[in-house]
Formats: structure tokens, C-alpha cells, sequence
């Protein structure tokens, strides 16, 4: 294929996300010429921070705000992000569930104090949590693949692991999922991570979500907050990139063939709609009824507020939490998430969120602090969820009115104004079922080919999925640079 605008390179990259800007930084080192382009102002994607205009000095992470992927996936260990001048932020609980009566389940990255603090259910979480933070670079491995091969050096050392990661998602994923616990503590903090997956519960996809991340929560970096924000993240690997010769061209949306200069391969960090809306009849007709058969997801609208001081937990050891899950018991955060599903505002929506302040003095101008907020609603959905969120985080932080300065709704149907891959609101960039998560973003034996000779699809909407790890580009880099260019090496990315 052929771009038929002007400019000419070894490849191009469509998308400046994580992902996007993992497979440029992976070609421009095999000495290949890159060029990025990115329809929004700014690189980065879902790692973006930026002067919302809220209050003067403070900045917002767009969308992605812990980042426990960026220590934890292969990628990032190999690029080393530390040497980079990326100092992630480890809060000493990587995060916290409140609950009725000002108790609280609290995740710290002390594996043992967690323990202690979940009294008789302590030792069941050591078992089903435990038992994966100490295998935790295996669990990585199976969880950030490519979901068609098994992970190099998985075998036959983590088996072990995979084995145990498979039966915990399949107790978890299922009916099953009470069965461990006796109070109501233990359960709900896991399921608290579980809801990332934004899907109805229980169910194997949000399941291997919450394992996967809870086991990361007690070991390296935990859930870290880069200083300064997600932006830190992506200038780095933007960064690297501009030193090995590529080139990042903003405002610069691509909508059809006529939108990118020639080249010898096309990696594409976009929605499977977005590429089936560029390339149209390139396309042989059963890739594209296969892409056009991809399913988006249930939503979330994000809110972004302005704090005069921390927010008033009503149980104090919240304070030191870098993220939190309000959301209340394990049945109640069940119950909002199908109503969800089945197309309705949950009265009091599942909400995620995060003071970087906890850890980062830096985000903090004039005496105010940014608080970052998601809700989870339906696909679509134009509700203004400010009020919602307000109320139901005032449940458990009672007086969190008077603390807000100022506040700001993007509601889910907006969300794609600021990217495109959003479809809906959907931040997961297709929806979380574990076939979908599989046979992602189809049944292809190569999930990054879409039928098109030189062309690649590397968003969140092929394996593994959402997250910032950038193992979606590297996987579909290393396959652009063997099947165009026949370099069957991949390149090193230390500093």
C-alpha cells in the first residue's frame, strides 16, 4: 500500500499513544525512517497531562493517571524509564476501598501489613494474591503476550504460575468468587481493581484485570504516579524516538489515504473503525466485515476537579492511597456495573480515583491540588456525571463539597474529541470479554495484520489490551520490521 500525500519514509505510524509511539521508537532504533502522526496538539494518547484551565498552575492527566505497567511490562524494563529522568512515585498504599461506617480495605505495597489489616481474611488473600506477587514476572509474561504464542521464557519454570494465574481467574471470574472470603473487606478491595475491566461481574476478562494488577501492587514499584504527570512517560519514549531520527508531526488527523505520505509499512494506533475509515477498499472485504465486527464497550466520563486540600476520608489510612475505588461492597459494585450494561446510569456509578498530590508535591500550585475522577456508564452516554461522582465520593469523605474549587465533565460521548480510539467513551478501546480479549481485534492468527500487505493495527484494541505497557506496538513493530524489511533482530532499547 501507498500513502498518496506528500513526504516519503520506511514507516509511518498513525497514533502518538503509548502503543503508537512503542513501535515507532522500536523501528527508528533498527535505523528505519519514522514518521508519527497524531491528530491532537499533543503526543501521548491516553498519557497525556495537561493545563486544563481549571486553575492557574495545575495540570490533569487526561485520561491514565497509575501506571503500574510502566515498571511492570516488558517493554518499559528494557527501555528503563528511570534512566530516562522518569521518576515514578510509589504511594505507600497503591490503593484503597472505602466502605460503610468509615472502614476502608487498603492495598498497601507491603504485602504483609495488607495481610494484618484484613484480619481472618488475611491469609486468603496471601493465598490468591500473594501466591502471584511472588511469581510476578511470569503472571506479566502470560497476561502482556501476544494471546497467539507462549511467552518467551515462560517455560517450563512458569508453569507454575500460569497455572495457578488460570485457576485464580477462573475462581474469581466466576459464580465461585465468594467462596475464598468470609467478611466483606477482602472481597471488595479486589473487586474494586476487578472494575478497571468496565464490565459486569463476575466474569474472567475483569477477573485476570484484578489479579493481574492487585499482584502488582505489592511488588517493585507498586502503582506508581510519574512525577509531573503521564506526559512524562510518553515525552520520554517521544524523546528517544526524535534521537534516532523519527519525526512526530501534531494536528495532524489522517481520514483518508490522502492524509499519509509514502511509505514501505503503516502502523496504525488507532480504533479497527479508524483504519477501516482510512483505508476503505484497500481492505480485501472479509479483513474488513472481520474489523467492522469488533465490539466497543460499556463507558466512562471522566471528571476532573480542582481541591483546596485532600479529600476528607473517613477512614484516615485512605490518605496515603495514590488510588481509589468507590464503590462500596463487592454486591454493590456488581450491581452498578449491570446496570451499566444493560444501558442505565447507575444512581451511584462505579468511580475510580487518584490524588497525585499524595506523592507528587510537585502537582500541588497555590495551595490546590488536581483530582482526577472516572465514572463508568453506558456507551454514548451525554450525562454530565459531576453530581453523581460528588455525592457518592462524599459517602465516604464526608465535607468533600467543601474542598472543591472547581470541577470539569467530559461526559463519555465526548471523550473521543480528545481520542479518537475512545469510541463512546470506551477507554478500553473495545470491549473487555475474555473472547474479546483473546480474539483481539479478530480470530487472525497474527492479531496486528489486518489483511493488507505493509499494514498493522498496534492500539489498545489488539493483544494484550488496554494499558500503558506498549507492548501492543512493540509486538506489531517486530512483525513490520521482519515482514517488510527483513530485520529479524530486534533492536536493543537501553539507553
Amino acid at each position: 500500500m501507498r500513502g498518496r500525500g506528500e513526504g516519503h519514509t520506511d514507516v509511518v505510524v498513525v497514533g502518538s499513544g503509548p502503543n503508537g509511539l512503542a513501535a515507532a521508537v522500536t523501528c527508528a532504533r533498527a535505523g528505519l525512517g519514522v514518521t508519527v502522526l497524531e491528530a491532537q496538539s499533543t503526543t501521548g494518547g491516553g498519557a497525556r497531562t495537561l493545563d486544563l484551565g481549571l486553575a492557574d498552575g495545575l495540570v490533569h492527566d487526561v485520561c491514565s493517571a497509575v501506571h503500574p505497567m510502566a515498571w511492570a511490562s516488558p517493554f518499559f524494563r528494557e527501555l528503563d524509564l528511570g534512566a530516562r529522568g522518569v521518576e515514578l512515585l510509589t504511594p505507600e498504599v497503591s490503593y484503597a476501598q472505602p466502605l460503610a461506617g468509615g472502614r476502608a480495605g487498603i492495598a498497601y505495597r507491603d504485602l504483609q501489613r495488607t495481610v494484618e489489616g484484613l484480619g481472618p481474611d488475611g491469609p486468603a488473600w496471601r493465598s490468591l494474591v500473594g501466591r502471584l506477587a511472588e511469581r510476578w514476572e511470569d503472571v506479566v509474561a502470560l497476561a502482556l503476550s501476544d494471546k497467539r504464542s507462549i511467552p518467551p521464557g515462560l517455560l517450563p519454570g512458569g508453569v507454575p504460575a500460569a497455572v495457578a494465574f488460570g485457576l485464580a481467574v477462573l475462581e474469581q471470574g466466576t459464580r465461585a468468587w465468594d467462596q475464598r472470603f468470609r467478611g466483606d473487606v477482602a472481597p471488595a478491595l479486589l473487586t474494586g481493581v476487578a472494575a478497571h475491566a468496565i464490565s459486569p461481574m463476575p466474569a474472567l476478562a475483569a477477573a485476570g484485570t484484578a489479579l493481574l494488577l492487585g499482584s502488582l501492587a505489592h511488588v517493585g514499584d507498586g502503582w506508581p504516579i510519574p512525577r509531573g504527570g503521564s506526559r512524562a512517560i510518553t515525552d520520554a519514549l517521544r524523546a528517544d524516538l526524535e534521537a534516532h531520527g523519527g519525526v512526530v508531526h501534531t494536528d495532524h488527523p489522517v481520514r483518508s489515504l490522502d492524509d499519509l505520505p509514502h511509505g514501505h509499512a503503516y502502523l496504525f494506533d488507532t480504533s479497527p473503525r479508524t483504519l477501516v475509515e482510512v483505508l476503505g477498499d484497500e481492505l480485501p472485504a472479509r479483513s474488513r466485515a472481520a474489523l467492522e465486527r469488533f465490539r466497543y464497550g460499556d463507558a466512562a466520563a471522566k471528571v476532573d476537579y480542582v481541591l483546596s486540600g485532600p479529600v476528607p476520608w473517613a477512614a484516615p489510612e485512605m490518605a496515603l492511597a495514590g488510588t481509589v475505588h468507590v464503590g462500596g461492597t463487592r454486591a454493590q459494585m456488581a450491581a452498578a456495573e449491570a446496570t451499566v450494561a444493560r444501558g442505565r446510569h447507575a444512581e451511584r456509578p462505579m468511580a475510580l480515583v487518584s490524588d497525585p498530590s499524595v506523592v507528587d508535591e510537585t502537582r500541588r500550585a497555590g495551595g490546590l491540588r488536581p483530582l482526577w475522577t472516572y465514572a463508568h456508564v453506558p456507551h454514548g452516554s451525554d450525562v454530565d456525571v459531576t453530581e453523581a461522582v460528588t455525592a457518592h465520593i462524599e459517602q465516604y469523605a464526608p465535607g468533600f463539597r467543601d474542598v472543591v474549587v472547581a470541577s470539569r465533565c467530559v461526559p463519555a460521548a465526548q471523550m473521543a474529541q480528545h481520542n479518537q480510539n475512545y469510541v463512546g467513551g470506551d477507554i478500553s478501546a473495545g470491549a473487555a470479554t475474555m473472547v474479546q480479549m483473546i480474539a483481539r481485534p479478530t480470530l487472525r492468527r497474527d492479531p496486528y495484520a489486518v489483511g493488507r500487505d505493509g499494514v498493522y493495527l498496534c492500539s489498545a484494541s489488539t493483544p494484550p489490551g488496554p494499558g500503558v505497557h506498549g507492548m501492543g506496538g512493540w509486538f506489531a513493530a517486530t512483525r513490520a520490521m521482519r515482514e517488510v524489511f527483513g530485520i529479524t533482530e530486534a533492536p536493543s532499547l537501553r539507553p
